[in-house]
């Protein structure tokens, strides 16, 4: 018999999220996570109102600081654009998982310090790990064993050949300084996007998209607007990093295991979108478990305009257009805003 109606290998946001997702329709749930809670990770830290509204939903309340909108900046051009739908928020990483590894306990999920290691497949179950479940959801992000494990893994393209697209990383770092904004401002410089989203009241986080070997202090400096609002504030802990982000499945499911998250496939950071889509995979995968075709339609139902937008983003953004982005938002608000509704809801 298994142990558990659902496996769940990975306990970050997307993973709990996953846990107590499966919870809500009354299956039995095991969490597979060595990290002890809070985990941190490298990311922006802004909630989108829609990824907001979904955490609530599963009942977990992080505090935060409130976000009504998007602002690109560069050499002195701005672009800037209001939620329609409400505030989100700036929510620490390590509050935000707290939060949500809470609710997951407190619904029933059981959670396991403990690393997934080869898979073990049959017609009745699958299991890792000493754990053995009738399904099994790889939420263990970009650099997903379980993805390897099932074959799912896709050819590694990036920097390779003519047409491949960069690699890319992420470097996040806070800092003790009152926010100034209560904006999620995209500092555009010549070489890296920088994120800055307020997060407390005395703290704020800078997150630095850019290639590989990009020093943080160093790409901070090209960025003379965002140095000067930082000059003299002491850094809150150690540059945090991620990457290469860009990583792509050849399917999502394979027998009795489904991808969710970043496992299954992430294009970049540049949208900060990155989590709603998680957060909509994690529902649909609980919702089609025993119909894998009807998981990989709503896969990409849930994922069409984050690889379309961000896709198309980020193609500008390591391109010879990429000084043209912040003026061409300037120039197009209607443009602009329609987007980030798109990526907000």
């Amino acid at each position: 018999m298994p142990d558990a109606d659902v496996l769940v290998v990975g306990g970050g946001p997307v993973g709990l999220a996953a846990a107590i997702e499966a919870r809500l329709v009354g299956l039995d749930v095991v969490v597979l996570e060595p990290r002890t809670a809070p985990v941190d990770k490298a990311c922006g830290e802004g909630l989108m109102p829609g990824t907001l509204a979904a955490v609530r939903r599963l009942g977990a309340e992080a505090p935060g600081w409130p976000l009504r909108g998007i602002s690109y900046r560069q050499d002195g051009r701005v672009a800037d654009h209001l939620f329609a739908a409400g505030p989100g928020r700036g929510v620490r990483r390590t509050l935000l998982h707290a939060a949500l590894h809470d609710a997951a306990t407190a619904a029933g999920a059981v959670v396991l310090p403990r690393r997934a290691g080869p898979l073990v497949e049959d017609a009745d179950g699958v299991a890792t790990a000493g754990v053995r479940a009738r399904w099994l959801l790889a939420c263990d992000g970009l650099h997903s064993r379980v993805r390897r494990e099932a074959g799912l893994e896709a050819r590694d393209d990036q920097g390779r050949g003519t047409r491949a697209r960069p690699r890319r990383f992420g470097l996040r770092r806070h800092f003790r300084v009152a926010p100034w904004t209560d904006l999620v401002e995209v500092h555009w410089g010549p070489r890296v996007e920088a994120y800055v989203t307020p997060v407390a009241d005395d703290l704020v986080g800078v997150a630095l998209l850019g290639p590989p070997g990009t020093d943080f202090d160093t790409e901070l400096a090209t960025l003379p607007e965002l140095a000067v609002r930082l000059a003299g504030a002491a850094p809150d802990g150690p540059v945090r990093g991620a990457g290469p982000l860009r990583v792509r499945s050849t399917a999502r499911t394979r027998g009795r295991v489904r991808l969710v998250g970043d496992a299954s496939g992430y294009v970049d950071a540049l949208t900060g979108e990155g989590l709603r889509v998680g957060l909509a995979q994690a529902r649909a995968a609980v919702a089609h478990l025993t119909d894998a075709a009807a998981y990989e339609r709503a896969w990409s139902r849930a994922t069409r305009d984050y690889r379309l937008l961000t896709g198309g983003l980020v193609a500008a953004a390591t391109s010879r257009l990429r000084r043209g982005v912040v003026p061409a938002a300037a120039r197009l608000p209607r443009t602009y805003g329609a987007v980030v509704e798109r990526l907000a809801r």
